[in-house]
């Protein structure tokens, strides 16, 4: 039977803090959902860029407008930080996954260098291309 008084137990962990506090492993165990489906995205636009490419001048200009436009700049500049941040989010998951840096210190000052270092790594992409 259920409960007869569900008011004197919290519904959910996320409300306004008072019972859970999201922590930076957890933060990026999120983000790397979500930048792995944003990458779905940006492959399809770069598909559909390189499909106008080929179809021809018209389409391609229209394109092409699109991906180098203000809006289309933001996006691949988000798409770039979230490549980086994919591959190193990656990469710690491997070194965990050889039984490495499990520790809680260890695994936040990982988790701190993926989300920096994703940062560090675009900008530089972005001065070098």
């Amino acid at each position: 039977m259920a409960d007869a008084n569900p008011g004197n137990r919290p519904l959910s962990p996320f409300m306004l803090g008072k019972y859970y506090r999201f922590q930076i492993n957890s933060i990026t165990s999120i983000l790397t959902r979500i930048t792995g489906n944003a990458m779905i995205v940006t492959a399809l636009l770069i598909a559909w860029w390189l499909l106008a490419a080929s179809t021809g001048s018209d389409y391609f200009e229209t394109a092409n407008w699109v991906l180098t436009s203000p809006l289309g700049d933001v996006i691949l500049l988000l798409s770039t930080l979230g490549l980086w941040y994919h591959a190193l989010a990656g990469v710690r998951h491997l070194i965990w996954d050889q039984g490495w840096c499990l520790e809680m210190d260890a695994a936040d000052r990982l988790s701190w260098i993926v989300l920096i270092g994703s940062v560090v790594l675009t900008v530089l992409t972005v001065i070098v291309v």
